[in-house]
């Protein structure tokens, strides 16, 4: 097994929380392949960046010789996951979740190894479990434990409702556990809770409790929400190479060290490295070039991250871009704001009538593409480059 040192400090780096303190060194001291493992709730078709954060961290993990396995909760999903809801999730149909898994399968080998992952879905015991293996494994926690989850204790002060099926959920997700005979369990702060019952119910097993491995959930393209495709603010791993170069360089400078920190395999200390050169002058755009090719070369290749950085220049910096553009923060609501409007009080045009007429003439480009249609809707939760005429540029976020 490689230096404890080093695999303690690129293991840690970015988790949020690791629990007990001082539990993973002392899992690392055992100086064998630890069992370290994901689930994922196939709940939609793709999957985008925030997801990637902890698959991230279980390649981390394969690369220093652990056994990684993603799970796919195919029965669990059948629950659905109450994590940060105030409302019972709708259960997803057996089909949805099948055509869903069969995308997660192709998608996540794009980050870990195909060969060194062990690829299973929590069906296999849980469908074996039974009522009466249910019934045992619920007598195993308690109503007021399962209170102290801080969703359920404020639908719970509310008077809102909670399903039974709910409750199950952590004690499904706890039962993987178990069976995986789990050293480390990782997952997004949203699920501290369900990691936290699975070390509870594996030590009624008598076995080792797994260590409770939290990532932080990846803000999105706006810098203030996380990633979702609710909030149109992420970027698709299936996302075109152009698509997806263009909008990691309209991050903002201070976002792109979380993105390095949470996204990119380089080491810690080539990351300092890039701080030191941005703190000594040089310009953060040409760091985040290297995010932005990096990540896309992760998905796509080498040739298409290189590639579309020249399109990325072509099409903006010998449009005679600035190198340092204003950026500001437009709250734009839920339904999001009309192309014209948003150039006008984005400061581009003095009027509505102004930004029709600028649209018409062709002068009016969101990142470097012209708009045509005067009636485009800019949804909130995005981050563009505004460009009227030759000269006048603004990065807007909406919010």
């Amino acid at each position: 097994m490689t230096n404890l040192k080093k695999q303690l400090a690129e293991l840690s780096r970015g988790a949020d929380e690791i629990l007990p303190d001082g539990g993973l060194k002392a899992k690392l001291k055992l100086d064998r392949p630890l069992n370290v493992y994901v689930g994922f709730d196939p709940t939609a078709p793709d999957l985008h960046l925030g997801h990637t954060v902890v698959i991230n961290k279980m390649r981390q993990f394969q690369n220093f010789g652990h056994n990684v396995i993603f799970l796919i909760g195919d029965f669990t999903a059948l629950i659905g996951d109450p994590s940060g809801r105030n409302v019972t999730r709708p259960p997803l149909t057996r089909d949805e979740i099948d055509a869903n898994a069969n995308t997660y399968k192709e998608q996540v080998f794009k980050i870990l190894d195909p060969e060194k992952t062990v690829v299973d879905f929590n069906s296999r015991w849980l469908m074996e479990l039974g009522s009466p293996g249910l019934i045992r494994l619920a007598a195993r926690y308690t109503v007021a434990r399962m209170l102290e989850r801080d969703d359920f204790s404020k639908r719970f002060a509310n008077e809102e409702s909670i399903s039974i099926h709910e409750l199950l959920y952590p004690l499904a997700q706890a039962y993987d556990a178990v069976t995986l005979k789990a050293d480390v369990q990782m997952g997004g702060t949203d699920q501290k809770f369900n990691l936290l019952v699975g070390r509870h119910i594996q030590q009624s097993f008598e076995q080792e409790p797994q260590i409770a491995f939290t990532m932080p959930l990846l803000e999105g393209l706006d810098g203030v929400r996380k990633m979702s495709k609710s909030y149109d603010n992420y970027i698709g791993i299936t996302e075109s190479p152009n698509e997806m170069f263009g909008k990691l360089m309209s991050i903002s400078d201070e976002l792109m060290w979380r993105y390095f920190e949470l996204l990119s395999f380089r080491s810690l200390g080539e990351i300092k490295n890039f701080r030191t050169a941005v703190d000594q002058g040089k310009n953060p755009r040409d760091i985040k070039f290297e995010l932005a090719i990096e990540i896309v070369s992760r998905f796509h290749d080498m040739k298409s991250g290189q590639e579309a950085k020249r399109d990325f220049i072509s099409r903006f910096q010998k449009g005679n871009m600035p190198e340092n553009i204003k950026e500001i923060s437009i709250s734009v609501g839920s339904s999001g704001i009309g192309v014209a409007h948003l150039i006008k009080q984005a400061g581009l045009v003095s009027s509505t009538s102004e930004a029709f007429r600028m649209i018409k003439q062709g002068a009016v480009k969101l990142d470097g593409n012209r708009i045509e249609d005067r009636e485009k809707i800019i949804k909130s939760g995005s981050t563009h480059i505004c460009q009227v005429g030759k000269r006048k540029f603004i990065k807007v976020h909406m919010k």
